[in-house]
Protein backbone atom coordinates (compact mmCIF):
# COMPACT_ATOMS: atom_id res chain seq x y z
CA UNK A 1 0.00 0.00 0.00
CA UNK A 2 1.02 3.57 -0.65
CA UNK A 3 -0.28 6.54 1.32
CA UNK A 4 -2.72 4.20 3.07
CA UNK A 5 -4.33 3.13 -0.22
CA UNK A 6 -4.38 -0.16 -2.14
CA UNK A 7 -2.46 -0.13 -5.41
CA UNK A 8 -4.63 -1.76 -8.08
CA UNK A 9 -3.64 -3.11 -11.49
CA UNK A 10 -6.15 -3.78 -14.25
CA UNK A 11 -5.11 -6.45 -16.74
CA UNK A 12 -7.19 -6.24 -19.91
CA UNK A 13 -8.37 -2.75 -20.87
CA UNK A 14 -11.29 -3.63 -23.14
CA UNK A 15 -15.02 -3.07 -22.75
CA UNK A 16 -15.63 -4.59 -19.32
CA UNK A 17 -12.66 -2.75 -17.83
CA UNK A 18 -13.66 0.62 -19.26
CA UNK A 19 -17.39 0.31 -18.61
CA UNK A 20 -17.30 -1.43 -15.24
CA UNK A 21 -14.01 -1.82 -13.37
CA UNK A 22 -12.17 1.42 -14.09
CA UNK A 23 -15.11 3.76 -13.38
CA UNK A 24 -15.91 1.81 -10.21
CA UNK A 25 -12.31 1.93 -8.99
CA UNK A 26 -12.17 5.65 -9.76
CA UNK A 27 -15.13 6.08 -7.42
CA UNK A 28 -13.11 4.55 -4.58
CA UNK A 29 -10.19 6.99 -4.58
CA UNK A 30 -10.14 7.02 -0.79
CA UNK A 31 -9.31 3.32 -0.82
CA UNK A 32 -7.20 2.74 -3.92
CA UNK A 33 -5.07 4.06 -6.75
CA UNK A 34 -5.23 2.63 -10.26
CA UNK A 35 -1.49 2.08 -10.40
CA UNK A 36 -1.03 -0.14 -13.45
CA UNK A 37 -2.81 -0.76 -16.77
CA UNK A 38 -2.02 -3.71 -19.02
CA UNK A 39 -3.38 -4.79 -22.39
CA UNK A 40 -1.95 -6.71 -25.34
CA UNK A 41 -2.98 -3.70 -27.45
CA UNK A 42 -0.75 -0.93 -26.16
CA UNK A 43 -3.04 1.88 -27.30
CA UNK A 44 -5.84 0.59 -25.08
CA UNK A 45 -3.61 0.50 -22.02
CA UNK A 46 -2.32 4.00 -22.75
CA UNK A 47 -5.84 5.36 -23.22
CA UNK A 48 -7.04 3.75 -19.98
CA UNK A 49 -4.06 5.15 -18.08
CA UNK A 50 -4.68 8.64 -19.42
CA UNK A 51 -8.34 8.55 -18.43
CA UNK A 52 -8.27 6.58 -15.18
CA UNK A 53 -4.70 5.98 -14.04
CA UNK A 54 -3.00 7.53 -11.05
CA UNK A 55 -0.06 9.87 -11.80
CA UNK A 56 2.86 7.78 -13.00
CA UNK A 57 0.73 4.64 -13.47
CA UNK A 58 2.57 1.72 -15.04
CA UNK A 59 1.54 0.97 -18.64
CA UNK A 60 2.55 -2.29 -20.30
CA UNK A 61 1.54 -5.01 -22.73
CA UNK A 62 3.09 -7.75 -20.58
CA UNK A 63 1.10 -8.78 -17.52
CA UNK A 64 4.15 -10.37 -15.91
CA UNK A 65 5.64 -6.88 -15.58
CA UNK A 66 2.60 -5.88 -13.54
CA UNK A 67 2.86 -8.96 -11.34
CA UNK A 68 6.57 -8.31 -10.77
CA UNK A 69 5.81 -4.79 -9.56
CA UNK A 70 6.18 -4.97 -5.74
CA UNK A 71 3.93 -1.94 -5.28
CA UNK A 72 0.86 -3.67 -6.72
CA UNK A 73 -1.48 -5.10 -4.07
CA UNK A 74 -4.56 -6.02 -6.11
CA UNK A 75 -5.12 -7.29 -9.64
CA UNK A 76 -8.38 -7.12 -11.61
CA UNK A 77 -8.37 -9.71 -14.40
CA UNK A 78 -10.54 -8.37 -17.25
CA UNK A 79 -9.32 -10.50 -20.15
CA UNK A 80 -11.13 -13.02 -22.38
CA UNK A 81 -12.25 -16.11 -20.46
CA UNK A 82 -9.47 -18.50 -21.49
CA UNK A 83 -6.84 -16.11 -20.08
CA UNK A 84 -8.41 -15.94 -16.63
CA UNK A 85 -6.61 -19.00 -15.33
CA UNK A 86 -2.97 -18.34 -16.22
CA UNK A 87 -3.10 -14.68 -15.17
CA UNK A 88 -4.94 -15.38 -11.90
CA UNK A 89 -2.63 -18.24 -10.95
CA UNK A 90 0.43 -16.11 -11.67
CA UNK A 91 -1.04 -13.21 -9.68
CA UNK A 92 -1.51 -15.39 -6.60
CA UNK A 93 2.00 -16.76 -6.97
CA UNK A 94 3.18 -13.13 -7.01
CA UNK A 95 1.30 -12.43 -3.76
CA UNK A 96 -1.54 -10.31 -5.14
CA UNK A 97 -5.23 -10.20 -4.25
CA UNK A 98 -7.39 -11.01 -7.29
CA UNK A 99 -10.79 -9.99 -8.60
CA UNK A 100 -11.38 -12.03 -11.75
CA UNK A 101 -14.19 -11.16 -14.12
CA UNK A 102 -16.92 -13.77 -14.58
CA UNK A 103 -16.87 -16.64 -15.24
CA UNK A 104 -14.05 -17.89 -13.03
CA UNK A 105 -12.65 -19.93 -15.92
CA UNK A 106 -13.53 -21.52 -19.25
CA UNK A 107 -13.20 -25.05 -17.84
CA UNK A 108 -13.44 -26.86 -14.51
CA UNK A 109 -9.80 -27.90 -14.79
CA UNK A 110 -8.68 -24.28 -15.09
CA UNK A 111 -10.97 -23.22 -12.24
CA UNK A 112 -9.39 -25.89 -10.02
CA UNK A 113 -5.91 -24.54 -10.78
CA UNK A 114 -7.11 -21.10 -9.72
CA UNK A 115 -8.61 -22.48 -6.51
CA UNK A 116 -5.39 -24.32 -5.67
CA UNK A 117 -3.27 -21.23 -6.25
CA UNK A 118 -5.62 -19.08 -4.17
CA UNK A 119 -5.55 -21.47 -1.21
CA UNK A 120 -1.76 -21.48 -1.23
CA UNK A 121 -1.50 -17.71 -1.48
CA UNK A 122 -3.40 -16.59 1.60
CA UNK A 123 -4.76 -13.68 -0.44
CA UNK A 124 -8.31 -12.52 -1.17
CA UNK A 125 -10.14 -13.83 -4.24
CA UNK A 126 -13.51 -13.00 -5.77
CA UNK A 127 -15.29 -13.20 -9.13
CA UNK A 128 -17.24 -10.43 -10.86
CA UNK A 129 -20.88 -11.38 -10.33
CA UNK A 130 -22.15 -7.83 -9.80
CA UNK A 131 -25.79 -8.85 -10.28
CA UNK A 132 -25.85 -10.02 -6.67
CA UNK A 133 -25.70 -6.35 -5.71
CA UNK A 134 -28.90 -5.36 -7.53
CA UNK A 135 -31.67 -4.27 -5.15
CA UNK A 136 -34.00 -7.05 -6.32
CA UNK A 137 -31.29 -9.71 -5.92
CA UNK A 138 -30.48 -8.48 -2.42
CA UNK A 139 -34.16 -8.46 -1.45
CA UNK A 140 -34.69 -11.95 -2.86
CA UNK A 141 -31.64 -13.31 -1.04
CA UNK A 142 -32.86 -11.84 2.25
CA UNK A 143 -36.30 -13.40 1.73
CA UNK A 144 -34.72 -16.80 1.08
CA UNK A 145 -32.45 -16.55 4.12
CA UNK A 146 -35.39 -15.57 6.30
CA UNK A 147 -37.37 -18.62 5.14
CA UNK A 148 -40.11 -16.70 3.30
CA UNK A 149 -40.09 -19.26 0.48
CA UNK A 150 -39.59 -22.33 2.65
CA UNK A 151 -37.58 -25.14 1.02
CA UNK A 152 -36.68 -24.11 -2.54
CA UNK A 153 -36.79 -27.32 -4.53
CA UNK A 154 -37.19 -26.08 -8.12
CA UNK A 155 -35.70 -23.09 -9.92
CA UNK A 156 -35.23 -21.62 -13.37
CA UNK A 157 -32.15 -19.57 -14.24
CA UNK A 158 -32.97 -17.13 -17.07
CA UNK A 159 -30.48 -15.62 -19.51
CA UNK A 160 -32.41 -15.27 -22.75
CA UNK A 161 -32.24 -12.55 -25.37
CA UNK A 162 -34.41 -12.48 -28.46
CA UNK A 163 -31.69 -10.82 -30.58
CA UNK A 164 -28.74 -9.30 -28.71
CA UNK A 165 -25.62 -10.99 -30.03
CA UNK A 166 -22.53 -8.95 -29.06
CA UNK A 167 -20.79 -7.98 -32.29
CA UNK A 168 -17.52 -6.58 -30.97
CA UNK A 169 -14.47 -7.89 -29.19
CA UNK A 170 -13.96 -11.65 -28.95
CA UNK A 171 -17.47 -12.74 -27.95
CA UNK A 172 -18.03 -14.97 -31.03
CA UNK A 173 -14.47 -16.41 -30.79
CA UNK A 174 -14.63 -19.84 -29.13
CA UNK A 175 -10.86 -20.13 -28.78
CA UNK A 176 -10.79 -17.04 -26.54
CA UNK A 177 -14.14 -17.23 -24.77
CA UNK A 178 -14.69 -20.98 -24.46
CA UNK A 179 -18.31 -20.64 -25.53
CA UNK A 180 -21.15 -18.25 -26.23
CA UNK A 181 -24.22 -17.13 -24.26
CA UNK A 182 -24.05 -20.00 -21.77
CA UNK A 183 -20.65 -19.00 -20.44
CA UNK A 184 -21.23 -15.27 -21.00
CA UNK A 185 -24.70 -14.50 -19.58
CA UNK A 186 -25.91 -17.92 -18.40
CA UNK A 187 -23.20 -17.69 -15.77
CA UNK A 188 -24.93 -14.67 -14.15
CA UNK A 189 -28.34 -16.35 -14.01
CA UNK A 190 -26.91 -19.53 -12.53
CA UNK A 191 -24.90 -17.58 -9.94
CA UNK A 192 -27.97 -15.71 -8.70
CA UNK A 193 -29.98 -18.94 -8.54
CA UNK A 194 -27.42 -20.98 -6.60
CA UNK A 195 -26.73 -18.05 -4.27
CA UNK A 196 -30.38 -17.48 -3.40
CA UNK A 197 -30.94 -21.22 -2.91
CA UNK A 198 -27.69 -21.48 -0.93
CA UNK A 199 -27.21 -24.82 -2.65
CA UNK A 200 -23.80 -25.68 -4.13
CA UNK A 201 -23.92 -29.47 -4.35
CA UNK A 202 -24.77 -30.53 -7.93
CA UNK A 203 -24.76 -34.26 -8.63
CA UNK A 204 -25.78 -34.50 -12.30
CA UNK A 205 -26.17 -32.34 -15.38
CA UNK A 206 -27.88 -32.79 -18.74
CA UNK A 207 -27.33 -30.21 -21.45
CA UNK A 208 -28.33 -29.20 -24.96
CA UNK A 209 -26.36 -26.67 -27.00
CA UNK A 210 -27.60 -25.25 -30.29
CA UNK A 211 -25.84 -23.57 -33.21
CA UNK A 212 -28.95 -22.83 -35.24
CA UNK A 213 -29.19 -19.07 -35.79
CA UNK A 214 -25.60 -17.90 -35.54
CA UNK A 215 -24.75 -19.02 -39.07
CA UNK A 216 -27.95 -17.77 -40.75
CA UNK A 217 -27.51 -14.36 -42.43
CA UNK A 218 -31.23 -13.63 -42.19
CA UNK A 219 -31.16 -14.24 -38.42
CA UNK A 220 -28.90 -11.21 -37.92
CA UNK A 221 -31.73 -8.83 -38.83
CA UNK A 222 -33.01 -6.85 -35.87
CA UNK A 223 -29.99 -7.62 -33.67
CA UNK A 224 -29.69 -5.00 -30.93
CA UNK A 225 -25.99 -4.44 -31.65
CA UNK A 226 -26.24 -4.59 -35.43
CA UNK A 227 -25.74 -7.63 -37.68
CA UNK A 228 -23.06 -10.12 -36.74
CA UNK A 229 -20.90 -11.98 -39.24
CA UNK A 230 -22.26 -15.53 -39.69
CA UNK A 231 -18.96 -16.58 -41.29
CA UNK A 232 -16.90 -15.84 -38.19
CA UNK A 233 -19.50 -16.82 -35.57
CA UNK A 234 -17.97 -19.83 -33.76
CA UNK A 235 -20.05 -20.31 -30.60
CA UNK A 236 -23.54 -21.51 -29.71
CA UNK A 237 -26.51 -19.17 -30.03
CA UNK A 238 -28.48 -20.94 -27.26
CA UNK A 239 -27.95 -23.56 -24.59
CA UNK A 240 -30.05 -25.29 -21.94
CA UNK A 241 -29.20 -27.30 -18.85
CA UNK A 242 -31.03 -29.54 -16.38
CA UNK A 243 -29.20 -29.68 -13.05
CA UNK A 244 -29.98 -32.07 -10.18
CA UNK A 245 -28.70 -31.20 -6.72
CA UNK A 246 -27.67 -33.55 -3.93
CA UNK A 247 -30.84 -32.83 -1.92
CA UNK A 248 -33.07 -33.49 -4.95
CA UNK A 249 -33.61 -29.85 -5.87
CA UNK A 250 -33.66 -29.21 -9.61
CA UNK A 251 -32.59 -26.20 -11.69
CA UNK A 252 -33.39 -25.48 -15.34
CA UNK A 253 -30.95 -23.08 -16.99
CA UNK A 254 -31.70 -21.28 -20.27
CA UNK A 255 -29.19 -19.07 -22.06
CA UNK A 256 -29.38 -17.44 -25.48
CA UNK A 257 -28.09 -14.45 -27.39
CA UNK A 258 -30.53 -15.19 -30.20
CA UNK A 259 -33.72 -17.18 -29.76
CA UNK A 260 -37.13 -16.81 -31.39
CA UNK A 261 -39.07 -15.90 -28.26
CA UNK A 262 -41.21 -12.83 -27.61
CA UNK A 263 -39.73 -11.77 -24.28
CA UNK A 264 -36.19 -11.46 -22.96
CA UNK A 265 -35.14 -12.16 -19.42
CA UNK A 266 -31.52 -11.97 -18.34
CA UNK A 267 -29.58 -12.40 -15.09
CA UNK A 268 -32.82 -13.47 -13.45
CA UNK A 269 -34.17 -16.41 -11.50
CA UNK A 270 -37.48 -18.07 -10.67
CA UNK A 271 -37.62 -19.90 -7.34
CA UNK A 272 -40.32 -22.32 -6.20
CA UNK A 273 -40.50 -23.17 -2.51
CA UNK A 274 -42.79 -24.99 -0.14
CA UNK A 275 -44.16 -21.74 1.35
CA UNK A 276 -44.02 -19.35 -1.60
CA UNK A 277 -42.43 -18.61 -4.94
CA UNK A 278 -40.52 -15.67 -6.32
CA UNK A 279 -39.25 -14.50 -9.66
CA UNK A 280 -37.16 -11.71 -11.05
CA UNK A 281 -38.75 -10.28 -14.19
CA UNK A 282 -36.47 -8.40 -16.53
CA UNK A 283 -33.19 -8.36 -14.68
CA UNK A 284 -30.54 -6.86 -16.97
CA UNK A 285 -32.54 -7.12 -20.18
CA UNK A 286 -35.40 -4.63 -19.75
CA UNK A 287 -35.84 -0.97 -18.84
CA UNK A 288 -37.41 -2.04 -15.56
CA UNK A 289 -37.85 -5.13 -13.46
CA UNK A 290 -40.20 -6.59 -10.91
CA UNK A 291 -39.37 -8.90 -8.07
CA UNK A 292 -42.59 -10.85 -7.65
CA UNK A 293 -43.44 -13.00 -4.64
CA UNK A 294 -46.40 -15.37 -4.96
CA UNK A 295 -48.05 -17.16 -2.04
CA UNK A 296 -51.36 -17.97 -0.40
CA UNK A 297 -52.76 -15.40 2.01
CA UNK A 298 -56.00 -16.05 3.93
CA UNK A 299 -56.93 -18.73 1.43
CA UNK A 300 -56.35 -16.51 -1.60
CA UNK A 301 -53.50 -16.71 -4.13
CA UNK A 302 -51.65 -13.38 -3.92
CA UNK A 303 -48.75 -11.57 -5.57
CA UNK A 304 -46.42 -8.93 -4.15
CA UNK A 305 -44.43 -6.76 -6.59
CA UNK A 306 -41.24 -4.89 -5.76
CA UNK A 307 -40.12 -2.73 -8.70
CA UNK A 308 -36.98 -0.88 -9.72
CA UNK A 309 -35.15 -0.02 -12.93
CA UNK A 310 -32.42 -1.80 -14.88
CA UNK A 311 -30.85 -2.25 -18.30
CA UNK A 312 -28.41 -4.44 -20.17
CA UNK A 313 -25.30 -3.55 -18.24
CA UNK A 314 -21.75 -2.96 -19.47
CA UNK A 315 -22.46 -3.09 -23.20
CA UNK A 316 -21.71 -0.46 -25.82
CA UNK A 317 -23.88 2.61 -25.50
CA UNK A 318 -24.52 2.15 -21.76
CA UNK A 319 -22.80 3.42 -18.65
CA UNK A 320 -21.52 1.38 -15.76
CA UNK A 321 -22.17 2.23 -12.14
CA UNK A 322 -24.61 1.28 -9.44
CA UNK A 323 -24.16 -2.41 -8.80
CA UNK A 324 -20.57 -2.30 -10.04
CA UNK A 325 -19.79 0.48 -7.58
CA UNK A 326 -21.21 -1.57 -4.72
CA UNK A 327 -19.24 -4.62 -5.86
CA UNK A 328 -16.00 -2.65 -6.01
CA UNK A 329 -16.51 -0.98 -2.63
CA UNK A 330 -17.20 -4.22 -0.76
CA UNK A 331 -14.28 -5.95 -2.49
CA UNK A 332 -11.77 -3.30 -1.46
CA UNK A 333 -13.21 -3.21 2.05
CA UNK A 334 -12.87 -7.01 2.29
CA UNK A 335 -9.15 -6.61 1.65
CA UNK A 336 -8.69 -3.63 3.95
CA UNK A 337 -10.77 -5.12 6.79
CA UNK A 338 -9.75 -8.75 6.24
CA UNK A 339 -13.32 -9.93 5.72
CA UNK A 340 -14.85 -12.27 3.13
CA UNK A 341 -16.09 -10.81 -0.17
CA UNK A 342 -19.73 -11.43 -1.04
CA UNK A 343 -18.84 -13.68 -3.98
CA UNK A 344 -16.77 -16.53 -2.60
CA UNK A 345 -14.36 -18.46 -4.86
CA UNK A 346 -15.85 -21.84 -3.97
CA UNK A 347 -19.28 -20.60 -5.11
CA UNK A 348 -17.95 -19.31 -8.43
CA UNK A 349 -16.14 -22.63 -8.91
CA UNK A 350 -19.44 -24.54 -8.80
CA UNK A 351 -20.93 -22.21 -11.42
CA UNK A 352 -18.04 -22.99 -13.79
CA UNK A 353 -18.29 -26.71 -12.97
CA UNK A 354 -21.96 -26.78 -13.98
CA UNK A 355 -21.48 -24.73 -17.16
CA UNK A 356 -18.60 -26.97 -18.22
CA UNK A 357 -20.75 -30.04 -17.57
CA UNK A 358 -23.56 -28.66 -19.77
CA UNK A 359 -21.14 -28.24 -22.66
CA UNK A 360 -19.72 -31.73 -22.04
CA UNK A 361 -23.18 -33.29 -21.85
CA UNK A 362 -24.16 -31.70 -25.16
CA UNK A 363 -20.96 -32.87 -26.85
CA UNK A 364 -21.20 -36.43 -25.59
CA UNK A 365 -24.97 -36.83 -25.58
CA UNK A 366 -25.16 -38.14 -22.03
CA UNK A 367 -25.72 -37.19 -18.42
CA UNK A 368 -22.65 -35.91 -16.61
CA UNK A 369 -22.25 -37.05 -13.01
CA UNK A 370 -20.56 -34.66 -10.59
CA UNK A 371 -19.33 -34.95 -7.02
Amino acid sequence: MKNGKLQVAVIGCGGIANQKHLPALTGQKDKCDIAALCDIIEERAVAAAEKYGAPGAQVTTDYTEVLNNPDIDVVHVCTPNVAHCPITVAAFEAGKHVLCEKPMAATTADAQKMMDAWKKSGKKFTVGYQNRFRPDSQALKRACDEGKLGEVYFAKAHAVRRRAVPTWGVFPDKSKQGGGPLIDIGTHALDITLWCMDNYKPVSVMGSVFEKLGHLPEATEGNMFGPWDPETYEVEDSAFGFIKMENGATIFLEAAWALNVKDSREAATTLCGTKAGAEQVGGMSQTGYDLVFNETTAGILTEEHISDSGSIAFFEGTNGGGDADKECKQWLEAILNDTEPLVKPQQAFVVTQILDAIYQSAREGREIRLG
